[in-house]
């Protein structure tokens, strides 16, 4: 299985009086560039996706609608999840994947630190941050079999500032 995990573009900056609610802070202008930027470099790539899971949060959503059209994807291959919510459990995320999505290709997009400890684990066993996933960073997991504990080889990591100047 390649497991390809995605932090979300640039978004709107916190502030509770324009976003009470943290879930509904869009992708900025720039995000949507950025990620506009980094899905043609995927695309380019030839990077295969049988299958996107996004955290519901908008900025994560506008994010993985982005990747799906890019990469061509239909509607119905993109998937919301609350398991790559902020604050998410990463053995029930494990637990989702490997009971209702056994693909060869699965894309995940969500939020930090989240998705650097789900590397983490995957890689070391240990859930503290190997890396840190830049907004619009994306990196590459070659896993044989799934579980909530050492199984994964990091094949890539890219950097947004890789691709170039915006």
């Amino acid at each position: 299985m390649k497991l390809y995990l995605l932090r979300h573009a640039n978004a709107a900056e916190r502030n509770a009086g324009e976003y009470p609610d943290d879930s509904l802070r869009p992708l900025t202008s720039a995000g949507c560039r950025k990620m506009t930027r980094i899905a043609r470099a995927l695309e380019k790539m030839d990077l295969k996706v049988d299958l996107i899971l996004s955290s519901p949060f908008l900025r994560a959503r506008e994010t993985a609608e982005i990747a799906r059209k890019t990469l061509q994807l239909d509607r119905d291959q993109l998937v919301l999840t609350d398991r790559l919510l902020p604050s998410g459990s990463a053995k029930r995320l494990i637990e989702e994947i490997r009971g209702k999505y056994p693909l060869d290709n699965l894309l995940l997009v969500g939020h930090e630190p989240d998705l650097s400890e789900l590397v983490s684990l995957l890689l070391m066993g240990e859930p503290s941050p190997l890396i840190t996933l830049k907004k619009g960073g994306i990196c590459c997991l070659s896993v044989d079999e799934l579980v909530a504990g050492k199984c994964a080889t990091l094949e890539w990591l890219i950097n947004p500032a890789q691709l170039g100047p915006q």
